[in-house]
């Protein structure tokens, strides 16, 4: 049997707490406005708690979260957010890693390692990034690139820590019988440069030399396929749209990801399934891609 692990990413759980005045300063406030104006009829709590209904309905084996999960980084979103994602599953059936949003200000971050500590453990119940989870023939490889940033900046960063720890990592794996499957909140190619990873090239090296079998990531709230290099051929890269939003200008509708993963090492198989409100008032099937 296939193993399905399920993907959804940047939830921005609405609805956004009552700020307080002395939380609003610099860059929050700009998030605040922008909230309040735009993103409030944008991001809705009924479509987000519609698609991982359905998620839910197709019984994965596993649910990759890619980050956003809060919106400002604010103490009264923490909680709520913590409570939905109890909604979505428990720590052992869940991997969360932080976006941009989740490190929206200084402090923000460590807030969200403390709250959400649960969902952001290894196997060997280390904190830190990156974590390494074995679940069933999948090895989750989870990377944060949420840093803090100026405003109007949303850029992601690894730092040469995490980068060589990674490395060690998927060098440790790379004859192993799993099927590696890196997840990070970033896209590694933007065309905005206001939004991307900006060590990306470095990482880039990294998956070249080392490989995985698939990269998950969110962050541009589209439906999102390119390839990059691996020892072995090219690596997909999937990114999804938010799990909480209507469909604006060029952006989707909230969609999530299914991957069936089977066969084995130097022979595995996925087939993307994409799952989505598309043009219609449900969530529904929208796409079946064979990606390995």
């Amino acid at each position: 049997m296939s193993f399905v692990l399920a993907h959804l990413s940047d939830p921005h759980v609405p609805p956004l707490p009552v700020a307080r005045l002395r939380d609003l300063a610099g860059k929050r406030l700009l998030g605040y406005l922008n909230w309040t104006r735009n993103r409030v009829s944008i991001h809705r709590r009924d479509l987000l708690d519609a698609l991982v209904a359905d998620l839910q309905a197709q019984h994965p084996d596993h649910i990759a979260v890619t980050g956003d999960v809060v919106n400002l980084g604010l103490d009264a979103e923490f909680a709520p957010s913590l409570q939905w994602l109890r909604g979505v599953g428990a720590p052992g059936d869940v991997t969360l890693i932080p976006g941009n949003h989740d490190a929206y200000v200084r402090g923000a971050l460590e807030r969200f390692c403390k709250t959400f500590d649960p969902y952001l453990r290894g196997d060997d119940d280390a904190s830190g990034f990156p974590f390494l989870r074995r679940r069933g023939p999948v090895a989750l490889v989870a990377v944060s690139s949420g840093v803090p940033t100026p405003p109007l900046m949303a850029t992601g960063w690894l730092g040469g820590p995490q980068r060589d720890a990674l490395d060690a990592m998927l060098a440790q794996l790379a004859d192993e019988p799993v099927f590696r499957v890196l997840l990070i909140h970033h896209p590694l190619r933007s065309a905005q440069s206001h939004k991307r990873l900006t060590d990306a090239p470095q990482l880039l090296e990294i998956l070249k030399h080392r490989g995985v079998e698939l990269v998950l990531h969110g962050h541009d709230h589209v439906h999102a396929t390119i390839h990059v290099d691996g020892p072995r051929g090219p690596i997909p890269v999937i990114g999804v749209p938010s799990a909480s939003s209507i469909a604006h200008g060029h952006r989707p509708a909230a969609a999530y990801n299914l991957f069936a993963i089977d066969g084995g090492h130097g022979a595995w198989r996925c087939m993307q399934t994409v799952r989505g409100f598309g043009d219609g008032a449900a969530v529904s099937e929208l796409e079946r891609v064979r990606l390995v």
